[in-house]
């Protein structure tokens, strides 16, 4: 927040609102641009966009290397966080979240707009980095090399519920469910203090790759900022239960059963 408060006339910060259309109508930060999560990060198969797709995105947001991006959502993180672990895997490290979700702490304390902001075009220049992405395949090699983090829900994890037609999780796969990140707040949710997350992700060792997924790769993305900043060397499965739940070919367990 007062970080925001000091940079908010810069005139290389862009701010991106995650949230649907109609919510960022009825108001949002001044000079903010619209990108809504749920329809703009994904493919129709939940995988992240196609390259030409993205650079055209962010290129019309006004993102390119020089410019410093900050993301705020509806209180749900995964949007905000989704965008942020595209823009690092595409190669754009100045990329951070607001702590504080779009709510009354926010409308009280910057200028709110009703007018579409329509940004400056720049040329956003992609520069992968394969270490923040991981396949099936990659996945399938981790299993017992790697720390794997599911970031579901737990009834998603134990086999109870599912999104795809297979029940259960990754073998060795321990459970962290993003939501375990930021605290439900009227005046806007909010992200825990990092002193809690470091004691909620204690037992997980420093010296291993962490894998990370969930139903899409969205709550797993909030997860990869958490850990990131907490100094562990990450990395989110795209395909993730999407993907693995449905291809009867790799191993899964299933506590419910």
């Amino acid at each position: 927040m007062d970080w925001l408060k000091a940079n908010i006339n810069n005139p290389n910060l862009v701010i991106v609102d995650l949230r649907l259309y109609e919510d960022y109508q009825k108001g949002h930060l001044k000079n903010a641009v619209n990108i809504p999560g749920l329809e703009s990060l994904f493919d129709d198969n939940f995988f992240m966009p196609k390259l030409d797709i993205l650079k055209e995105l962010f290129s019309k947001a006004g993102i390119d290397s020089n410019k410093l991006v900050v993301a705020y959502d509806n209180g749900d993180f995964i949007w905000a966080a989704r965008f942020y672990w595209i823009l690092q895997t595409l190669g754009h490290e100045n990329v951070g979240i607001s702590k504080v979700a779009y709510g009354k702490e926010l409308m009280d304390n910057f200028e709110i707009s009703t007018v579409d902001f329509i940004a400056n075009r720049s040329e956003f220049i992609p520069r992968i980095d394969n270490s923040k992405i991981e396949t099936k395949l990659s996945t399938l090699l981790s299993i017992g090399n790697k720390t794997i983090i599911d970031g579901r829900q737990e009834e998603h994890y134990d086999g109870k519920k599912s999104i795809a037609k297979r029940f259960g999780h990754i073998p060795t796969a321990k459970n962290y469910a993003c939501t375990q990140n930021f605290q439900v707040n009227e005046a806007g949710n909010k992200m825990r203090e990092f002193s809690e997350l470091k004691e909620i992700y204690k037992d997980i060792p420093k010296d291993k790759k962490v894998l990370l997924y969930c139903d899409g790769g969205a709550d797993s993305a909030l997860n990869y900022i958490v850990l990131q900043e907490l100094g562990y060397k990450t990395a989110v499965y795209d395909g993730s239960w999407a993907e693995w739940g449905n291809d009867e070919s790799v191993p899964i367990e299933n506590p419910s059963k």
